[in-house]
């Protein structure tokens, strides 16, 4: 089996990088294996999440096309996971091409049962619509206001436009629980999937950034890493055909947004 899922946002700052890897390994830990890939090719961060600063391959190489790298050579273990880094050079985003990426993935897909895609949080360009378009869903990540609901609704909308369903919506960095309250009335009805969880603010994800972890492996016990497992636990993967979604990627055509 193997299912593509995309963490996306519509807006910075709303902790994406921060929840991927959460759901991750929360995932792993349920029995999947999983593959978390940073597809953020302008804005890569998750390098610094994942203690993977110093990696020497990327995903920039890759999408590079560079015939002396495999995918292989850009695939990292850490925290129970593969994890796809990708580098941080403004030259190598510009020259990368963004329709590798669907290779790439379409050779992941053989090798795992989940497929986690760390989306850009804009939706301005082919590179940063691609992961959204590759994924079986969509999981979008927000904080619990208004505008912010908004936003998520812009990537709700492009993503099925192509097909691809919204898992749910992930509120972070909840500072009262009663703010989700006051819009998971909206969500469920404009997004027509569930709050997969409120993750409250706690200053462990801070803690955890700094120190280069992901949360579940900085802060296991803390509330806001039980949330996040809880999100996970909701996603329960489908079981599909890794052929078929191999060809899938490998096919998907994408229009050019600059």
């Amino acid at each position: 089996m193997v299912e593509a899922i995309a963490v996306a946002s519509g807006k910075g700052g709303t902790g994406k990088t921060t929840a991927t890897l959460a759901l991750g390994m929360a995932l792993a830990a349920d029995g999947y294996d999983v593959t978390v890939v940073d597809a953020d090719t302008g804005l890569a961060n998750l390098l610094f999440h994942a203690d993977l600063d110093d990696a020497p391959v990327t995903l920039h190489d890759l999408l590079l096309g560079d015939a002396d790298v495999a995918v292989a050579d850009a695939t990292y273990d850490r925290f129970g996971m593969r994890v796809v880094p990708c580098g941080t050079d403004l030259g190598d985003f510009e020259a990368a091409d963004p329709d590798r990426l669907a290779d790439v993935v379409a050779e992941l897909a053989a090798d795992a049962d989940v497929l986690l895609l760390d989306s850009p949080a804009a939706l301005g360009s082919k590179s940063a619509v691609l992961p959204i378009v590759l994924a079986d869903r969509v999981v979008v990540v927000l904080q619990p206001t208004i505008p912010a609901l908004s936003d998520g609704l812009k990537v709700h909308e492009y993503a099925g436009a192509y097909g691809t369903d919204t898992a749910g919506v992930l509120y972070n960095r909840v500072h009262d629980p009663a703010d989700v309250d006051a819009v998971r009335g909206q969500t469920e009805r404009y997004f027509d999937a569930p709050v997969l969880a409120g993750v409250p603010a706690a200053d462990v994800v801070r803690d955890a950034r700094s120190a280069g972890e992901p949360l579940l492996a900085h802060a296991p016990e803390s509330a806001a890493a039980d949330a996040f497992r809880d999100a996970a636990a909701s996603l329960d993967p489908d079981d599909r055909d890794e052929a078929a979604v191999a060809d899938r990627f490998a096919s998907a055509v994408v229009p050019d947004r600059g």
